[in-house]
Order: C-alpha cells, then sequence, then structure tokens
C-alpha cells in the first residue's frame, strides 16, 4: 500500500515513515501535492544499487569490451614464494 504524504506533515511523522518503509511499505513524500520523493529502506537502497552495478558489470562484459584476449591471462602471473619465504615476509611486519 502507498502512502503519500507532504513533506510538512512527513516531518512530525519520521519515525512512523521510517518504520513504514522499512516494513516494506511505500512511503512518498509530495510537495504541494506532487510527488518528489521516496523513503526506502536502507537494505533495499543497497541491495537495488548492488543491483544496477552487477547488470552495468555484465552489459559490460557481454559487450566484449571487458574481455581479455586470449593469453593475455599470462600477462597477470606474479611471482611464486614457498612457505618460508612468506613466513619471513610476514614476520617483518
Amino acid at each position: 500500500m502507498a502512502m503519500q504524504l507532504n513533506i510538512g506533515e512527513a516531518k512530525s511523522r519520521l519515525s512512523e515513515l521510517v518504520a513504514a518503509s522499512v516494513r516494506g511499505e511505500d512511503v512518498i513524500l509530495a510537495k504541494a501535492g506532487r510527488p518528489v520523493a521516496r523513503i526506502v529502506a536502507l537494505g533495499d537502497a543497497v541491495e537495488q544499487k548492488r543491483a544496477e552495478r552487477a547488470a552495468k558489470w555484465d552489459a559490460w562484459i557481454g559487450s566484449g569490451v571487458g574481455k581479455l584476449a586470449p593469453g593475455a591471462g599470462d600477462l597477470f602471473v606474479g611471482p611464486t614464494y614457498t612457505d618460508e619465504e612468506l613466513d619471513s615476509f610476514s614476520q617483518g611486519f
């Protein structure tokens, strides 16, 4: 169920509106009767941004722009170290 309130009324009912948003209700703020903003639970907002970034990334990779040429992965191979060498490096920190 969508809830629409003018900003002035929303100021006095902010706690109630945040709770409604967390419950999953659609809370819309209006100015002079025209919708201008929405209160969204943070978990939903973060998840939505993550999904948008994932979709952009998938589109970029799918376009071929982000694909490496055959054999290009060999350029990213770093040096290999023995366990003793790694232990000696970490002792210095």
